[in-house]
C-alpha cells in the first residue's frame, strides 16, 4: 500500500462534498486503550456512505484497492490490496493480492429486524441514533474527522469511556432491545470478552440466555465468521464458556454442550469433556495461531457422549470415538456452511487425533511412522500440534513424560521423512507404467497392485526407490493379474 495519511485524504474529501464524517467503533476504543487499530476502520457518513466512498475509491485509484458496494444499507467498503508475483516450481507465474486494510464508509443509519427475518429495514439517522444501535458502549463511541485531518474530541453518549475503564461489556440500549435489533450480538458478546477479556454486565448476560432463540434469523454464514473471529482470541475458552453458560451455543453447536457433565459407576468417575475440550483449545493457542486448528481442538472429543461406556475392569472408554468424531465433524461443518477444503483438514485431524499417543504406547515402529506421515501429509505439524495440546493432565512428572515422546515421536519423523523420501509419498512405479507392462486398461487390478508397491514400502519391505520398487513388481505382478476382468485388458 502506498505511504497515505488515511485521515487527511479523508478530510479533503470531506471538504470537497461538503460532509462531516466521523470515526467509530473499534479504532476509537483501541485509541483509548493505547492499542493500534490498522486493520478495519469504520466512518459514518452523515450525507451518505456510497457516495463518499466513491469518491474515496476515485481519489485512491483502482491500483491502490477496490470498492464493494452494499446498496441497501448504504454502505460500502474500500479494501487496499498489494498484489505479490508468485512463481511456482512447476507452472507459470501468477499474481496473487493481499488485504492489507478495509475501510468501511456507512451512511448514519438505523436498524430494526423483523421477527422472522435476517434482513434489516433501515433508515437514515442521527449520529446519536446510529451509535445507539450498536453492540457495545465501548465501540459506540466516535470522533469527528477536522478539516485537517486530525480527531476531534470523543462523542461518547453511552459513557463506553467508564466501562472501557471497568472493562465491562454493556450495551448502548437495554440488551433486549439491542439483541433482538441483531442477534449477531449475542456471539459477539462472548468474542469480544474474550478479546478485551473484558466482562459481561449481569444485564447483558441474562439477556443473552433470554433471547438465545432469537439466534435462529441469523445465517449460518454470520455464525462461523464470528466463531472464527472468537478462536483467533488468545485465550478462545473465555467467550467459549460464556456461550455454554448462556446455552446460547445450543442453537447452532449443541453438540459441545452435550460434552459437559461427569457421571460415576462404582466409584469410578471420567474428567470432564467439556473443560478439558477448552483446555485443549486454549493449549492449541499457545502453539499456533490458526483458528481452524483451534476449531479442531473445540471438535477431536466431539463423540465421547455417543461413544462412553463403561467396562467393568476398565472403567470409563471412549471406544472409536475418534470415527464417529469425524463423521459428526462433517455434519456440524456442513451445517455451518464451512468449505470443503476446511471440513476436510478438521475431519482429518479429529480422525487421526489418537493415532501418535497409540504409536508411542506401543513403540514407534518405522512402519507406523511412514503411515502417519502418508497418511497426514502437509497436516502432520498441525495434528502434533493438537496431540500436544490434548495433554491437559495435572500431574506434571506425566504431562512432561508424554511431551518428550512427542520430542522423540518428532525426530523419528524428521529421521524418516529424510531417509524415505516420504514428503510427497506414491509409489515410484505409477498406474501408467504399471498398465503398459501388465497389458491393462485403467481399472481395479492397477489400483490394487500400486497399492501393494505402496504398502510394500510402507511396511519398509523395499526402500521407496524405483528400482527396487519395479523388481518387486515384476515379481508380484502375476499373482494379480490371474483374476483379471476382460474388459481390464487392452
Amino acid at each position: 500500500m502506498k505511504n497515505i495519511n488515511l485521515f487527511k485524504q479523508i478530510a479533503t474529501i470531506a471538504t470537497k462534498t461538503n460532509t462531516e464524517i466521523f470515526v467509530v467503533g473499534g479504532f476509537v476504543r483501541d485509541q483509548l486503550r493505547g492499542i493500534e487499530h490498522k486493520k478495519d476502520i469504520d466512518f459514518v457518513v452523515l450525507n451518505g456512505g456510497i457516495s463518499f466512498a466513491k469518491a474515496f475509491a476515485e481519489a485512491m485509484g483502482e491500483e491502490v484497492g477496490t470498492l464493494i458496494e452494499f446498496e441497501d444499507f448504504d454502505t460500502a467498503r474500500f479494501v487496499f490490496t498489494e498484489e505479490e508475483t508468485i512463481t511456482p516450481e512447476h507452472g507459470e507465474p501468477y499474481i496473487k493480492k493481499h488485504v492489507l486494510m478495509e475501510v468501511e464508509f456507512a451512511g448514519a443509519r438505523s436498524e430494526a429486524y423483523q421477527l422472522h427475518s435476517r434482513k434489516p429495514a433501515v433508515k437514515p439517522a442521527t449520529l446519536e441514533e446510529d451509535l445507539s444501535r450498536r453492540d457495545f458502549t465501548v465501540n459506540a463511541m466516535a470522533r469527528k474527522v477536522e478539516v485537517n485531518g486530525e480527531l476531534g474530541e470523543i462523542i461518547d453518549p453511552f459513557n463506553g469511556q467508564i466501562d472501557l475503564e471497568n472493562k465491562i461489556l454493556r450495551t448502548p440500549l437495554s440488551p433486549d432491545e439491542t439483541f433482538s435489533e441483531d442477534p449477531l450480538r449475542m456471539l459477539r458478546a462472548a468474542r469480544f470478552a474474550a478479546q478485551l477479556r473484558f466482562n459481561l454486565d449481569d444485564k447483558t448476560y441474562a439477556a443473552i440466555y433470554e433471547n438465545k432463540d432469537r439466534l435462529k434469523i441469523v445465517s449460518a454464514e454470520r455464525i462461523q465468521e464470528e466463531m472464527m473471529k472468537l478462536m483467533k482470541t488468545d485465550i478462545p475458552s473465555i467467550g467459549l464458556r460464556i456461550l455454554c453458560d448462556t446455552k446460547l451455543i445450543s442453537e447452532f453447536l449443541p453438540e459441545v454442550l452435550e460434552l459437559g457433565g461427569v457421571e460415576e459407576v462404582k466409584g469410578y468417575s471420567h474428567k470432564d469433556n467439556l473443560s478439558h475440550t477448552f483446555a485443549v483449545v486454549d493449549n492449541i493457542a499457545e502453539y499456533s495461531k490458526k483458528p481452524l486448528l483451534r476449531f479442531a481442538g473445540l471438535m477431536h472429543d466431539i463423540a465421547k457422549p455417543q461413544t462412553k461406556q463403561f467396562v467393568p475392569g476398565r472403567g470409563w472408554t471412549f471406544d472409536m470415538h475418534e470415527h464417529l468424531g469425524k463423521k459428526m465433524t462433517k455434519d456440524i461443518f456442513r451445517r455451518l456452511k464451512m468449505s470443503v477444503d476446511d471440513t476436510k483438514y478438521v475431519m482429518k485431524l479429529v480422525r487421526w487425533h489418537l493415532q501418535p499417543i497409540a504409536l508411542m504406547d506401543e513403540g514407534i515402529t518405522d512402519s507406523a511412522v511412514r503411515r502417519l506421515i502418508v497418511n497426514l501429509g502437509d497436516d502432520l505439524e498441525d495434528l502434533l500440534i493438537l496431540c500436544r495440546a490434548d495433554i491437559t493432565t495435572g500431574n506434571q512428572k506425566k504431562k512432561e513424560r508424554r511431551l518428550r515422546n512427542y520430542d522423540k515421536l518428532e525426530q523419528r519423523i524428521a529421521e524418516i521423512l529424510e531417509k524415505d523420501k516420504l514428503r510427497a509419498f506414491q509409489s515410484p512405479v505409477r498406474g501408467e507404467e504399471i498398465m503398459e507392462l501388465c497389458g491393462l486398461k485403467p481399472g481395479p487390478t492397477v489400483g490394487k497392485i500400486k497399492k501393494a508397491l505402496e504398502e510394500a514400502i510402507l511396511d519398509g519391505v523395499i526402500p521407496n526407490e524405483y528400482e527396487a520398487t519395479k523388481e518387486y513388481f515384476l515379481n508380484i505382478k502375476d499373482e494379480y493379474l490371474k483374476g483379471v476382468l476382460d474388459w481390464e485388458r487392452k
